[in-house]
C-alpha cells in the first residue's frame, strides 16, 4: 500500500533535488546560461564550475563541485593556490550552451582586456561548506560575445543573480546579463542586464528609496528602476548581506523583482509597459557580461555568485520556487 506519507517524502526529495536550472525547465523557461563559482546549477551537473590560474607558474585548475548539484570544491582552490596568488580565469556555463565568461577584451568606454577577479576575494559559506564568490573591483570584467542561444532583438528572456549586498558602488556599471557583441554603444535598447548598485539619476535623483543599493535593469543609455527614468518609490533599498536579483523581459513588458537571498520571498518591485525612446521594441545583441556595462564601462563594483539567463518570460511562482532553493542553499559569511 502507497501511504500519503510516503508521497510527501518523495515530493519533499524532489524540491530539495531540484536546481535553479531544473525548476526554470520545468516552468518551460529553460537556463541558456547558467553561471556560478559557488555551486552546481542543475541537480545533475558534476563538471566544471570555474578555471583559476596560479600567479607563481601560470598553471591552471579547474575547480568542480563536491558533488553533483553540489558546492564548490573550495579545498582543491585552497591547496592549487597555497603559497601565492590565483585569479578565475574562465567562469563555466552549466547550460550545455558553451556560455563560458573570460576575461572581457577593451570596449568604446575603456581600454582592455579588463582585469580577473581575485580567486579568494570573496570567501563564502553554503550550508556549512566553503566556496569563492567572484569579487570585481573597478577595471574588473567578464564577457562573451559569441554566444549560443541567447536572447536577441525582442525575444523574452529571464535573468536573476546573487549578489553581496554590501559590496556596490554608484559608478558604471555592474552588470550581469544580455550586452552589445560590438563591446560599444550603438543605442538605446541593445542590452537587457541586472545591474546593482547606488547609481542615481541627473541632478542626483534617487532611483529608489533611501540611498541604495537598488535593482535595476540597464537597457543601455539607461538605468531603470521602473517604467522611466526617474525615482521608483516601489523600489527599495537592498540593505541584506545577500541580495537575489531578478529581471525579466517580453514583448512590450518587463519586471524587475528582489529579495534577501538568505530568507524570505521575493517581491515585485515593477512590472508594466518597456520605456518610450527607443526600448520597445527592444534591439537585444545577445552578449553576456558580468562586472561592466555593454560598453566596457568598468568603473563599478560588486560580488557575484551565481546567476542565470533563461530563454523565455519566467512565471513569478517559477521564480519564487527558484527563491526557495536559492535560500536552502543556506548563503552565510565566509572568512
Amino acid at each position: 500500500m502507497f501511504h500519503s506519507s510516503l508521497l510527501i517524502f518523495c515530493l519533499t526529495v524532489i524540491l530539495v533535488a531540484a536546481g535553479p536550472c531544473d525548476i526554470y525547465a520545468s516552468g518551460n523557461t529553460p537556463c541558456v546560461a547558467a553561471h556560478s563559482t559557488t555551486r552546481a546549477l542543475y541537480n545533475t551537473y558534476s563538471g566544471p564550475l570555474y578555471q583559476i590560474k596560479r600567479a607563481s607558474d601560470n598553471a591552471t585548475s579547474t575547480v568542480s563541485s563536491l558533488t553533483a548539484g553540489g558546492v564548490a570544491n573550495a579545498s582543491a582552490q585552497d591547496s592549487f593556490c597555497a603559497g601565492t596568488t590565483c585569479a578565475i580565469t574562465t567562469i563555466f556555463d552549466q547550460s550545455g550552451k558553451g556560455n563560458h565568461l573570460t576575461r572581457a577584451p577593451a570596449g568604446g568606454a575603456a581600454p582592455g582586456p579588463d582585469n580577473l577577479a581575485p580567486a579568494r576575494g570573496a570567501p563564502v559559506m553554503l550550508n556549512g561548506k566553503k566556496a569563492y564568490g567572484v569579487f570585481i573591483a573597478p577595471g574588473t570584467g567578464y564577457r562573451n560575445d559569441a554566444t549560443n542561444g541567447i536572447a536577441v532583438g525582442d525575444a523574452a528572456e529571464g535573468l536573476y543573480a546573487v549578489f553581496d549586498g554590501t559590496h556596490f558602488n554608484g559608478d558604471c556599471c555592474f552588470d550581469y546579463g544580455n550586452a552589445e557583441t560590438t563591446n560599444t554603444d550603438p543605442g538605446n535598447g541593445r542590452m537587457e542586464a541586472i545591474y546593482f548598485g547606488s547609481a542615481r539619476g541627473k541632478n542626483g535623483t534617487k532611483k529608489g528609496t533611501g540611498d541604495g543599493p537598488w535593482i535595476m535593469a540597464d537597457l543601455e543609455n539607461g538605468l531603470f528602476s521602473g517604467g522611466n527614468r526617474t525615482t521608483n518609490p516601489s523600489s527599495p533599498s537592498m540593505t541584506s548581506r545577500f541580495v537575489t536579483a531578478v529581471v525579466k523581459g517580453e514583448p512590450g513588458h518587463w519586471a524587475i523583482r528582489g529579495g534577501d537571498a538568505a530568507s524570505g520571498e521575493l517581491r515585485t518591485f515593477f512590472s508594466g509597459a518597456r520605456p518610450s525612446g527607443g526600448y520597445n521594441p527592444m534591439q537585444k545583441e545577445g552578449a553576456i557580461i558580468l562586472g561592466i556595462g555593454g560598453d566596457n564601462s568598468d568603473r563599478g563594483r560588486g560580488t557575484f555568485y551565481e546567476g542565470v539567463m533563461t530563454s523565455g518570460f519566467p512565471s513569478d511562482a517559477t521564480e519564487n520556487k527558484v527563491q526557495a532553493n536559492i535560500v536552502a542553499a543556506a548563503y552565510a559569511t565566509g572568512s
